[in-house]
């Protein structure tokens, strides 16, 4: 009589399948986004609106705080205009730092029974909040309209930053997703870090109005460069921020490799301790 056929499962593929399987799995990246958007949006009234009113009411607050209150300069780009192109690129980080740090912990039942890339994971949280950065898009371009503002030529440009953004999101999000699942005390931290970064990063103001002899200093945190970059590729109404921009590559860079690398090391862990 012959035996059953016996199934393994491993507790860690070595890292030369793991990369395949990623490729593999492509599908169910797809699958686990168009999840977390309908699961999102169910039983909401306003449904995928909600990607849009969010950062119209921050940007009208922000506009009366800076503009009107404060008075800050613009630059000679309207200043809701201003606002908006950094409020874009900053809560398409904050939304994706939130979703994918919190994402293993949501996803307790699949991480336990199935085998998958566990990466796959807060990728796929990265992959919904793209989704609703491209919605809010929409209002940038009616804002466009609205002002009678026509964007630089270096329009194009905006795709870099945008992708950067996206990177910095995964990267962080890695290393947030795995230390949440090992030190829950990680799930507090993060809407303290998101809630400073706002107010320290030129979302409501542009970055010129920081001294020169504290550029550097301020250019540590990421997102400088790349909201400025941004705005650059928009406007072209200053010169191009080099140094900002370069050090948010740099940092962006080390963020992911150091994500990917700690994730992939403490991932065989996840179903024992989850």
């Amino acid at each position: 009589m012959n035996e059953p056929e016996r199934i393994v499962i491993e507790a860690d593929k070595p890292s030369s399948h793991y990369w395949k399987d990623l490729w593999r799995f492509r599908e169910l990246l797809l699958f686990l986004a168009w999840r977390d958007i309908v699961v999102r949006y169910k039983q909401t009234v306003l449904g995928i609106a909600w990607a849009v009113i969010r950062p119209l009411l921050t940007m009208i607050i922000f506009v009366f705080i800076f503009g009107k209150v404060a008075r800050l300069p613009s630059g000679g780009v309207p200043y809701p205009i201003l606002v908006f192109t950094g409020m874009l690129q900053w809560q398409f980080f904050a939304n994706a730092l939130t979703e994918s740090s919190n994402s293993l912990i949501g996803s307790t039942n699949l991480i336990t029974k199935v085998y998958f890339p566990r990466l796959l994971i807060p990728m796929s949280a990265v992959v919904v909040c793209f989704v609703d950065f491209l919605i809010s898009y929409l209002i940038l371009i009616a804002l466009f309209f609205w002002y009678s503002f026509l964007p630089s030529g270096m329009l194009f440009l905006s795709l870099v930053f945008s992708v950067l953004t996206f990177l910095l999101a995964i990267g962080t999000g890695l290393w947030f997703a795995a230390l949440n699942v090992r030190y829950r005390d990680f799930r507090y931290v993060v809407p303290f870090v998101v809630q400073i970064g706002l107010y320290v990063s030129p979302v409501g103001f542009s970055g010129n109005v920081i001294p020169g002899k504290y550029q550097l200093v301020y250019s540590l945190n990421p997102m400088v460069g790349i909201i400025e970059g941004f705005r650059w590729s928009m406007f072209e109404k200053q010169p191009f921020p080099l140094e900002s921009c370069g050090m948010s590559f740099l940092i962006t860079v080390v963020f992911l490799l150091g994500g990917i690398r700690y994730f992939r090391k403490t991932e065989r862990y996840f179903s024992d301790i989850i």
